[in-house]
């Protein structure tokens, strides 16, 4: 299992976003630029955010990106839902009754464990969380080039 570039990539849209004021508009044009996202990915992922209103887009000069919601407001599930569906290890944890075990599997419950705290730990990283790392990451750099 692994995060793909797709999710990688809304994950950065989005952090561009939350690392600015409340409100505040960036056009995708900077966000490819400042994120190093290739302008094929970036057009659906921002249709595939805004479709589930996790960013707003507003056209025209003044126009731009802008978060659906604050940034403690969302988090890694909601982004990863938004560009993949449903996080599900294990089809049999879709459909418990099409698995031959399913009555007497040992497996299935392991599974469901591991969605679970996976689940519950990226529903506890928000936007604000790395947007706050991403600040303290460019402090220690700036502190680190001033030595």
């Amino acid at each position: 299992m692994k995060i793909n570039r797709k999710v990688d990539y809304a994950v950065r849209v989005l952090l561009a976003l939350a690392k600015r004021p409340a409100s505040s508009r960036l056009s995708s044009y900077e966000i490819q630029a400042q994120m190093l996202i290739p302008r094929p990915f970036l057009q659906r992922i921002i249709a595939d955010l805004s479709h589930v209103e996790l960013l707003h887009t507003f056209p025209g000069p003044n126009g731009g990106l802008e978060l659906g919601r604050l940034p403690d407001e969302i988090n890694l599930r909601q982004v990863w839902e938004a560009i993949e569906g449903p996080l599900v290890l294990s089809d049999c944890l879709v459909a418990p009754g099409d698995c031959p075990l399913s009555g007497a599997c040992p497996v299935r419950c392991r599974w469901s464990r591991l969605q679970a705290v996976m689940l519950k730990e990226l529903e506890g990283i928000t936007l604000a969380d790395l947007a706050e790392d991403a600040a303290a990451i460019a402090a220690h750099q700036a502190e680190a080039v001033k030595i």
